[in-house]
This record gives structure tokens, sequence and C-alpha cells, in this order.
């Protein structure tokens, strides 16, 4: 039965000034109830959300993200709660399809899952997305679980949408997990599987790539991790062993994703990588013209770039090198039509229309 819900927005925040503003701002007119949890902050936070809410809970940093999320799901009471952080923002369209979901719901739904973007190309296109659920019903009472990197714990029945939310980061804050899993490794505690992955993240961000190496593994071979993880951690084992100069490693890790998968739109654009750089051209053409053609995955983080503009804009070389100038602009202006103010592209169309 479709009817209209209440929403409860639910965000933790620390020193947000810079960005709660244009969170709350775009948010706010699809929500009724902003729950501010702070954990600490000494800037003008509180001060902005003050402007959007009188319900600002303070709660004391532990080195716990699910421990404060969880709190700010305990103030919650509407029928449903939206989570966001203070960096996220919804454009206009999406706040629109929002407020429309909203006022027609299905409410045997538990969770809705949204698509979170991550970068975007020059025209403000998704390249990378994940997809994460985003508003779930408060009877439900669903757990946050982790320290760092936390998950909600979903169950039921679950709808995807098309909805956007942009992560629109302004503050780095680039040692902030991997002390939090290192603090947690000193005092000895357990990791999970989910640890081990999301650790070996942040050991690769801080290029130390062989203890990445180590902890990836150990995430694969516990055969505990979600199958999207495991494909990501794949991809992530490659670049870590290229960065290393094992080239044999970084093939094994790639070819290791058919055994999850069929081929992927990313896994062909490594293979295309990998032929390019050994001169192979007409093998390099057949895994970029695949990555074109396979199914995009639609779960997972997602490398939207890899089956859109990247693999066109690297069939436009392997043409090139192959004395074959037509086909080059043509998957240039293939490229193109996806990533329209692309320095590459436009500088490969002026070349190749030179040459035209």
């Amino acid at each position: 039965m479709c009817q209209s819900i209440t929403i409860s927005l639910c965000m933790i925040v620390k020193n947000e000034e810079l960005t709660l503003d244009r969170c709350l701002t775009s948010i706010k007119d699809a929500v009724d109830e902003i729950v501010i949890v702070d954990t600490g902050s000494t800037d003008l936070t509180k001060n902005i959300a003050k402007k959007y809410t009188d319900k600002i809970f303070d709660f004391k940093w532990i080195d716990d993200f699910s421990a404060a999320r969880n709190f700010s799901f305990s103030k919650a009471t509407m029928d449903y709660i939206l989570w966001l952080d203070a960096d996220d923002y919804m454009e206009p369209d999406d706040l629109e399809k929002l407020i429309n979901l909203k006022d027609n719901f299905d409410t045997s739904i538990d969770s809705v899952t949204m698509k979170y973007v991550l970068t975007k190309t020059s025209n403000g296109s998704p390249s990378f997305i994940s997809i994460r659920n985003r508003l779930v019903k408060r009877t439900k009472d669903f757990k946050w679980i982790g320290a760092v990197h936390e998950y909600l714990d979903v169950y039921g029945k679950i709808y995807n949408s098309d909805i956007q939310i942009v992560h629109g980061k302004i503050k780095n804050t680039p040692n902030r997990n991997i002390e939090i899993y290192e603090k947690m490794i000193e005092s000895k505690k357990d990791f999970s599987p989910r640890d081990m992955f999301y650790y070996a993240n942040e050991l690769a961000e801080h290029k130390r790539y062989a203890e990445a190496i180590q902890y990836y593994n150990m995430f694969i071979d516990s055969k505990k991790g979600w199958m999207e993880d495991i494909l990501y951690s794949l991809g992530k084992l490659a670049d870590c062993y290229e960065a290393l100069g094992d080239l044999n490693k970084r093939d094994e890790a790639i070819f290791k994703s058919f055994e999850y998968d069929v081929p992927r739109p990313e896994f062909c654009c490594r293979l295309g990588y990998k032929f390019l750089q050994e001169n192979k051209i007409k093998q390099s053409i057949f895994w970029y013209e695949l990555a074109t053609k396979v199914e995009k995955p639609n779960q997972g983080f997602v490398n939207i770039a890899c089956s859109t503009w990247l693999p066109h804009i690297q069939l436009c070389i392997c043409y090139y090198r192959l004395g074959d100038i037509e086909k080059s602009y043509m998957h240039n202006e293939e490229a193109r039509k996806y990533d329209p103010n692309n320095p590459m592209v436009l500088q490969n169309k002026a070349f190749l229309e030179s040459l035209l």
C-alpha cells in the first residue's frame, strides 16, 4: 500500500562549518525532522545546525563511528530514517525524486538504496559511485556495525532507487581512519573480514602497498567477504602489485576476478591497458571494446568511467597506432559524448582533425 511517510534525517558531525549548511539546505524540504549528533565540534558547526533544528545532541567521541550513528538513530521519531554526512548534498532533481517517493511510498519497504556519487566527469555526470542503504524503516531498529567504515546491517524488503547523493568533500582527514584501525591492532582487537578489507584500502591509500597486499589477501582468503568487496579487492591488488613493479602478480589478480563473475568493465579495461603496454594492439582493442558491451554492475563500488568514456579514449589510441585515423576519431567522439570537457578528449579532437 502506498502512502505518505515522514522522514528523520540523522547526522553525526564534528567541525563541519564548511559544508553543513550546503548539506542541510539541499535536503531540508524532504525531511520532517533533523537530528544532529555532535562529537566535539570547536567551530561554528552547532550554530549552523541551530538554523535548521533544535534536536542537537552531544556524543563523546570514542573512535567508533557505529556507536555515534546508532546514538543518532535512537533520537529519530519519524517513520523512516535518512542518513547523510555533512559533506554530502542532494541535487534539486534528486530532491524532487525523494519528495515524490516520500509522498507515494510502499510502506512494506524496509530500506531504500541510493547511488552515492563519489566523483564526477567534467560535465557533472557521475564517474564513480557506490550503492548504499540510505532510507530505512525506523521500527526495524537496524544497527550500524564497525568502528570505522561502518555499515548498516539491513535486511527485509529493499527498494533500489535511482536517487543520487553527491559526496562533496572539502575537508581532508587522511589519517583518521587508519589511526583508528592501528589503535585496534595495538589493543589486540580482532579484525572482521570487513575490517581487513577497509584497512587494506587505507594502507593502499597511504602507499603502504606490501601491507595492503597482505590484508587484501587475508580478506579474500577468509571467504567471508561480500563478492563486490572481493572484486574491488582484486582490482586494488592489481594496483598495488603494479606500483611494486610485479606485473605477473598484477595480471594474476585481474584474471582471478573471472572466478567470481563474468568479465566486468573495469577488469576489461585493465586487460586492455596490459596489452596496450605490451604493444599488442589487437588484443587491447578486444578488451576495450568488450568493456563497452558487458553488463554494468549495479552493486558495490561502480567505476562508470570503465564502461563509458575511458575505453573509447583508449580505443582512440589503439586505432591511431594502427593507422586508422577515422576509427580513432570516431572513438574519441564517443568519449566526448560522456565527458565533453575532458582535456585529453579535446586535445585528441584537435590533433585528429588536423590529420583527417
